[in-house]
């Protein structure tokens, strides 16, 4: 009988005891700290983490940008997440696994951020040098995807848009701009659309620490 696939999570009892929100929060240190402290994250089967509310699946969502314009798709029939299925987004991410975390290791973390290049990297190849910013913590309890995920921005800023898909759940790829964006606003994941309502703040949050 196969394994069940193994995701990262925390327990929702630590996001309302730090405080819990919707949409983004710009408090990023503060949330990440206490989100990866000692003993709180850890694997679980993830049949029962998309069930169970009382877990948060931890989820990199990386926003790319080049110049003035941002990476959109479509998510087509192979999704890995099908209630996601042909809605457009403009975040590539994805779960931790176990594969992720090195032998011994117990600094989920650095697990964490190893995952984020694994991730982008299943799915888009990207030919440019870039940047890495973490923008926001992203949290949506209005719908039954989002009330078991929490995400964690991140704004790769490249120098060139030079990005090819690998999945062929990604379909109608291509950098937009915020006005082309907002034209299809509707036709967006909801956290995607939270993302594009909070595209100011992530670029001043970034512009901050330049």
């Amino acid at each position: 009988m196969p394994q069940e696939e193994q995701v990262l999570v925390v327990e929702r009892r630590v996001l309302d005891e730090l405080g819990a929100f919707h949409g983004l929060n710009f408090d990023i240190e503060r949330y990440l700290d206490a989100l990866f402290a000692q003993g709180r994250p850890r694997f679980i089967d993830r049949p029962k983490a998309e069930k169970d509310p009382s877990y948060k699946q931890i989820i990199p969502y990386v926003i790319l940008t080049c110049g003035d314009k941002c990476l959109s798709y479509v998510r087509g029939k192979r999704a890995g997440e099908t209630r996601l299925v042909g809605n457009r987004s403009i975040g590539i991410g994805g779960h931790i696994n176990p594969v992720d975390q090195t032998l011994f290791s117990v600094d989920f973390r650095n697990t964490y951020a190893e995952a984020v290049e694994r991730e982008v990297d299943e799915e888009i190849s990207v030919e440019a040098n870039h940047t890495d910013h973490v923008v926001a913590l992203l949290n949506d309890d209005s719908n039954e995807v989002g009330q078991v995920h929490l995400g964690v921005v991140h704004c790769w800023v490249l120098d060139a848009p030079n990005v090819t898909k690998r999945e062929q759940m990604i379909t109608q790829m291509d950098f937009m701009t915020i006005e082309q964006l907002q034209a299809v606003r509707d036709t967006m994941e909801t956290w995607s659309q939270l993302c594009l309502d909070g595209l100011g703040q992530m670029m001043h949050h970034i512009e901050s620490r330049i």
